[in-house]
């Protein structure tokens, strides 16, 4: 059922989804720091030239502060876009071309000069266009796609322009017609050097200047953009020969065409520039992309796939584009490139404007996932686990002294790990309600001191006696319901349950397996740990059983989430209740809990999902999830004296005899009973996901029960956590089941979890992650 439902469910609700987390929004972001060196040679209008420092500075008419006033930059225009991002025109002085070169700049609403955190994308346009084509063009869909994203498009010119640079009366030859080479004859050598203007200086201009944008390091060990790059026709050629050069592999994450000109020197475009700019078409080979490729004697392991569109009407197609010499050669060079025929399309801008989401998504996943890798490896900077195997390791943790306290930072010693156990460096801990829960003293289990947090990436450093399953080195994730996955155990055997028992008692009892604990505090004393896990801790030990061995190509940091919360809520869905396509939904509490069982309904095809909240804010994002129906329960009684209650308005008004599922995540009894009396008669089912606090409980008439519905609860959403999470792990690495929208805050270093917890208080957070070491 897992896997039919990601196959088959979880694309059709992919669209649905918008970009959610801290963004900074503003009137105009600060884009140029005060000693930029960029000149120009133009002011606009009505565009004040002061710089603040801070992005949210305003002049004393209240108009945004973007350049100084003696600054020598020029920006052309800035305009607001569709999805709330900015596109920017910028004039500057090149020391390649000789000449002023304007680009265009697109910045999403995200983007802050304090947290260089944006990925670019570059867009190199074709014959006879300038930085606007694609602007105006395609523009209003790419530049949603990328705000969506979280990402960057450059949009440079496509040669060099003004009185002084050559040109000749033809539209592929001259200005508009740089073919991104750097061109050797007169009378185009003074001045046409696209390849290094793009390729070398406007990357570190871009990185120079606009200090919010992400960084990477090249092969070469030098910081350079965190970057992709991407084309039409010309421009695709452009892209995919600067991205096979193997001296600029390692500086593109990845690259996509449309209708590119794959192999110029086999065509009449190619043939002409080559020989004008170089002298010859054989010395275009080293542009040519074709011939890059079949040059090539070994894998070109930096690009796991290349995305090419092509139409099947273009009427360029046979005698200029010829895209089946690139894919024989792709065959040789054993690079894997997707080809889509796109039946009917021409060569024109309609066409990239249809297509241009798919090209957006491509290389934002790849530009994503490069850099939560290198922000993850840089965690890891200085550690040597060889050298701490089998050794106590002093170092922060969170420390919960007793409940209503507030959880001091203090330094432990973490004991190395016994027979079954793992000791692991925590690299980050996303905060749970449960977690507060015990803090807040209503955990019956709850015992003090002891360290909280159960929702965690994690990193081995040393196991002990008899663990096989994991090694030093080895991404885990701790899971509070543990599988033993032995023979005997009933539990583990059944497929009806995922309650393995193991290590139950000794765990409700703050301890390891063995009935002693591997935390000491300063004083020597002994600290109870929580769950099984003790995230709260830069290191932690765990039993074997509890360890969900995962992919490393997922960031800890997102890939904690699958620890409780959003497991629990798809696992609801799909393993508890097996929810199916055309039911009815009402989910009851919109934390992170019941945000992911209304976007698993949605994946599998739920046809009305209703969300109940006191918080009428959250309904925003319950809509883009699926939810099709909204209801502030604060509208109703009790809250509302003499209305109907919530059931009554979902079984009777919003339904005509009660939802098919219901789910509470709240925890609160009353909650409970009014979920099960939304149920539909007959055969409705209401899961219980919330945990209620110590000596609470449920009632409803018995009635409710004799008329068909069935009360039932779920742990960890029915999941068995070391065969499961690293199949939820999987889809999301696979673009099946995305999880960053429950990533509202993030906060760096073990003292951050105060903050964490005031964000959780404050109501507008869904899941604050805190990473366990220097600031990214």
């Amino acid at each position: 059922l897992f896997g039919l439902v990601l196959t088959l469910g979880i694309a059709a609700a992919a669209d649905a989804f918008t970009f959610l987390g801290n963004q900074q929004r503003r009137t105009v972001p600060s884009l140029i720091h005060q000693d930029s060196p960029i000149a120009t040679k133009q002011k606009v209008a009505n565009v004040r030239f002061r710089l603040s420092a801070s992005p949210t500075a305003q002049d004393s008419d209240g108009s945004p502060l973007l350049l100084s006033e003696d600054s020598k930059l020029a920006l052309l225009s800035t305009n607001r876009v569709g999805g709330g991002g900015y596109y920017h025109r910028i004039q500057h002085s090149s020391e390649s071309t000789q000449t002023d070169m304007v680009l265009g700049l697109f910045l999403p609403s995200k983007y802050s000069s304090n947290s260089p955190e944006t990925p670019v994308l570059f867009w190199l346009s074709g014959l006879t266009c300038d930085d606007t084509n694609f602007s105006q063009k395609a523009g209003p869909v790419a530049f949603r796609e990328a705000e969506e994203q979280g990402i960057a498009l450059v949009l440079p010119d496509t040669s060099p322009r003004g009185e002084t640079v050559a040109d000749v009366d033809s539209y592929d030859l001259g200005k508009g017609a740089g073919f991104y080479v750097d061109a050797t004859e007169p009378p185009y050598s003074e001045h046409y050097k696209m390849r290094s203007y793009v390729t070398k200086e406007l990357p570190d201009l871009l990185l120079r200047e606009f200090r919010g944008l992400a960084t990477t390091v090249a092969s070469d060990s030098h910081k350079t953009l965190l970057k992709s790059i991407s084309g039409h026709s010309m421009g695709g050629h452009g892209a995919l020969s600067i991205a096979f050069e193997e001296h600029d592999q390692s500086s593109w994450t990845s690259v996509s065409a449309f209708a590119p000109i794959v192999n110029p020197t086999l065509c009449p475009w190619g043939e002409k520039a080559f020989t004008a700019y170089l002298g010859s078409v054989d010395a275009g080979k080293p542009y040519d992309a074709t011939h890059l490729l079949q040059s090539k004697s070994t894998e070109i392991s930096n690009y796991d796939d290349v995305l090419i569109d092509q139409g099947t009407d273009d009427e360029f197609l046979i005698e200029q584009l010829q895209p089946q010499n690139l894919m024989k050669a792709a065959k040789t060079a054993n690079q894997k490139i997707t080809l889509n025929m796109r039946d009917g399309y021409d060569h024109s801008y309609y066409f990239i404007a249809a297509f241009i989401k798919d090209h957006i998504r491509f290389h934002a996943k790849r530009l994503q996932s490069r850099k939560e890798k290198e922000q993850q490896q840089a965690l890891l900077v200085g550690t040597d686990f060889a050298t701490t195997a089998g050794k106590p390791i002093t170092c922060k943790a969170m420390v919960a002294r007793g409940p209503k306290q507030p959880l001091t930072e203090e330094t432990i010693t973490v004991q190395p790990p016994k027979q079954g156990e793992v000791r692991v460096k925590v690299i980050a801990n996303a905060l749970c309600h449960t977690d507060i829960y015990t803090l807040d003293g209503f955990d019956p289990e709850g015992l003090f001191p002891c360290i909280l947090g159960h929702e965690a990436g994690c990193v081995v450093e040393s196991v002990g006696q008899g663990v096989t399953s994991v090694q030093p080195g080895d991404h885990v994730i701790p899971c509070y319901t543990p599988q033993c996955g032995e023979t005997d155990c009933i539990f583990c055997m059944s497929p009806k349950t995922n309650l393995c028992p193991k290590i139950r008692g000794t765990q409700g009892q703050g301890v390891m397996p063995d009935g002693t604990s591997r935390f000491v505090d300063s004083n020597g004393e002994s600290i109870y740990h929580f769950m099984g896990c003790s995230t709260m801790s830069e290191y932690t030990v765990l039993a074997e059983i509890s360890c969900a061995k995962i992919s490393k190509e997922m960031a800890l940091e997102k890939a904690c989430l699958f620890g409780c919360g959003v497991s629990t809520g798809f696992g609801a869905v799909l393993n508890t209740c097996n929810v199916q396509h055309g039911s009815s939904v009402a989910v009851f509490g919109l934390g992170a809990v019941g945000l992911a069982v209304i976007q698993m309904a949605k994946y599998v095809g739920a046809s009305q999902i209703i969300a109940v909240d006191i918080n009428p804010s959250k309904f925003d994002i319950a809509k883009q999830l699926g939810a099709t129906h909204f209801v502030n329960s604060l509208d109703f009684a009790p809250a509302v004296e003499g209305a109907k209650t919530v059931q009554q308005h979902i079984a009777g008004e919003l339904t005509d005899w009660g939802c098919d599922f219901t789910f509470d995540c709240t925890g609160s009894t009353e909650v409970m009973r009014c979920a099960l009396e939304a149920a539909h008669r007959g055969w409705g089912e209401s899961c219980v996901i919330g945990v209620a606090a110590a000596g609470h409980e449920i009632s409803t008439r018995p009635f409710q029960l004799v008329t068909g519905r069935v009360w039932k609860g779920t742990a960890f959403g029915g999941f068995k956590s070391r065969r499961d999470v690293p199949k939820l792990v999987q889809a999301n690495i696979d673009g099946q089941l995305p999880i960053d929208h429950f990533i509202t805050h993030r906060f760096d270093g073990v003292g951050g979890t105060n903050d964490a917890i005031d964000a959780l208080h404050a109501g507008c957070c869904l899941r604050a992650v805190v990473r366990y070491g220097p600031p990214q």
